[in-house]
Parts: structure tokens; C-alpha cells; sequence
């Protein structure tokens, strides 16, 4: 049996935070607001694992109103929500994400990337693929006022 999960993510750029994507930190004089890292991209993936299995959302299992999370890297929100799908008789098939932002660009940084969550997920670096694109100066992306990410995850049953 296979499963898709579908997952969103959007934080809002402030000057004063680092700016991290798939763990990487990214050269830039703004970064992502939120109560954890605001790691967008691991978020994401995280809401597309959990929905995939039917476990719910990233909220619910590490509520933004919690000090336990406050601050957190978010590979280990990712660790968690692997081992919550593993222990739900999941397998990873393969996951592709899309990275929303106007500034500044990610080709670079994409490698590291999947070779990062890759790692956590303990999957080969074929079963991720990061894409970055722009808003062509549209929206609150094109604006600069934000980064969306999106992500769509494919699970199997283990047997």
C-alpha cells in the first residue's frame, strides 16, 4: 500500500534571525521567524510525512506553545517525525519539495541540504529532491516579506 502527504510551509523574513533552510544556514541579513529554528523546508517535509500516514500535522505533535520546542532545531522535529511514521509501519518512498523565495537564491546551498536531511531520515540522497524557485516578484515571496515551501511525500507499507 502506498500513501501521499502533501505539506505547507510559510515564515515570515526578519532582520536578526538566521536564515535556515534544510538545516543549512544561508547567507542573508534576514532569516525566518518562528518559535522553533523556522527551518520552512524541514517543516514541510515533516507536515507531508505526518499527513502521508494519517498522523496528523507538525502543530499537533510540536506545538508552537510549547518551551520544549522553543528555539529547536528542526532536524530534531524531523528525527521525531521519522521515528513516529517508522513506528506506524511507514517507509519512506521518496519526497519532493519546492522552495519559494525571492532572495537570496539556493542553488548552491541545495546540495548540502539533501545530503543533511537525507541523514536524518537515514534514506538515500535519490528519495529527496529540493528544487528553489522565485514568485517572480509577486505575493508576500516576491515582496521579500517571506519564504513558502511546499512538499509532497510518497510512503509505503512495511510489511
Amino acid at each position: 500500500m502506498f500513501r501521499v502527504g502533501f505539506g505547507y510551509d510559510s515564515h515570515q523574513l526578519v532582520k536578526g534571525r538566521k536564515l535556515i533552510l534544510g538545516g543549512v544556514e544561508i547567507d542573508s541579513d534576514r532569516g525566518c521567524l518562528g518559535h522553533s529554528d523556522g527551518d520552512a523546508l524541514i517543516h514541510a517535509i515533516c507536515d507531508s510525512l505526518l499527513g502521508a500516514a494519517s498522523l496528523k500535522d507538525i502543530g499537533y505533535h510540536f506545538p508552537d506553545t510549547s518551551d520544549e520546542f522553543k528555539g529547536i532545531d528542526s532536524r530534531i522535529l524531523l528525527k521525531r517525525t521519522i521515528d513516529l511514521i517508522m513506528q506506524n509501519g511507514w517507509d519512506i518512498e521518496n519526497i519532493d519539495t519546492t522552495i519559494c523565495l525571492e532572495s537570496p537564491r539556493l542553488k548552491e546551498y541545495i546540495p548540502e541540504m539533501v545530503d543533511l536531511i537525507s541523514q536524518v531520515m537515514e534514506i538515500d540522497i535519490s528519495q529527496l529532491n529540493i528544487k528553489a524557485t522565485t514568485n517572480e516578484q509577486m505575493g508576500f515571496v516576491g515582496r521579500q516579506e517571506g519564504v513558502a515551501v511546499y512538499a509532497i511525500a510518497m510512503l509505503s507499507k512495511l510489511s
